[in-house]
């Protein structure tokens, strides 16, 4: 058996100007295998039902219920095919290449019907402006399986930080997971108070998703192929605390007026001399400003060292 330890690939160099084409195609079909998730499984409050996770493939919406057994899809980004199974051994795959996000979904469609799978889907994309119905959309056709890896090993190492960086609060505290709809990965922490009423905004996304998923005070924070040259990590909370704005953070992490968060992008983190505790020091100081500025309850504040 031969292991492959981390080299020069462990933190990848990915311009978001390079793929953006592909990372929007991508975000599209991403949409269509979370909405079959959204339909399927069921509901979790703040909305944790259905995002998506990261594999050791690529994209999974892990097992959901049909019938008396699951069903899974995977976006396999190592052999750069969609397979989708049944715990009855039926399965279905087919190619990720460059294809419209119609053709993408009349293939997923297909694909589930193939297996015995019947899911009737809102079969439009939300948080996207336009927002073009899967069916009509030939506008977004490009796959580039380079740039969509090195997103997915991206993701892996995000996702091994947040994991990290979760399992050290001992509140109420979300799965990391991967959402559809901004093309994110994130883990969110609560106070256990209720929040002010969302004002909703988001584009094509009814406010009742976001009043749902702000119902109860936070700190979130995660990873998106935004806000850098090549991604960045952010945090939030909600409601922003007076002063939240003005917390020390690591250098080189910054709060961005426009977007009302903390952002430290993936190109510093990646050349950073210890860019794994950059992030966990980055994590842990926007989550301390949330929680100390808003007077967190105690027992919400304190975080564990599980060694």
């Amino acid at each position: 058996m031969t292991i492959q330890t981390p080299g020069t690939r462990s933190w990848p160099a990915l311009r978001v100007g390079e793929w953006t084409q592909t990372r929007d195609t991508f975000h599209l079909w991403t949409q269509v295998v979370g909405k079959v998730r959204l339909q399927l499984a069921p509901a979790v409050n703040h909305w944790w039902h259905v995002p998506l996770y990261v594999s050791a493939r690529g994209l999974t919406t892990g097992a959901m219920p049909y019938g008396d057994g699951v069903v899974d899809i995977e976006f396999d980004l190592v052999e750069h095919r969609l397979v989708l199974r049944r715990s009855d051994g039926q399965s279905a795959t087919f190619a990720l290449e460059p294809m419209s996000v119609a053709a993408f979904y009349a293939r997923v469609m297909g694909a589930l019907s193939g297996i015995g799978v019947s899911v009737r889907i809102h079969a439009s994309p939300n948080e996207v402006d336009p927002a073009i119905p899967f069916a009509d959309d030939t506008t977004h056709t490009s796959y580039d399986p380079e740039a969509v890896e090195s997103f997915w090993r991206q993701l892996v190492l995000a996702d091994r930080l947040l994991t990290v960086f979760r399992s050290r609060f001992t509140g109420k505290v979300s799965p990391v997971h991967f959402f559809w709809g901004a093309l994110d990965i994130a883990v969110t922490r609560f106070s256990g108070r209720p929040a002010p009423r969302h004002p909703g905004g988001a584009p094509n996304c009814p406010d009742s998703v976001m009043i749902e998923g702000y119902s109860h005070e936070l700190s979130s924070a995660g990873f998106w192929p935004g806000g850098g040259e090549e991604g960045a990590f952010y945090s939030y909370a909600y409601p922003a605390p007076e002063g939240y704005e003005d917390a020390p953070v690591p250098s080189p992490a910054y709060f961005d007026r426009q977007l009302g968060e903390f952002l430290l992008p993936w190109e510093a983190v990646r050349t950073a001399e210890h860019p794994e505790q950059l992030v966990l020091d980055f994590l842990q100081a926007t989550f301390d400003a949330a929680a100390t500025l808003a007077n967190w309850p105690a027992g919400t504040t304190a975080d564990i060292d599980p060694r």
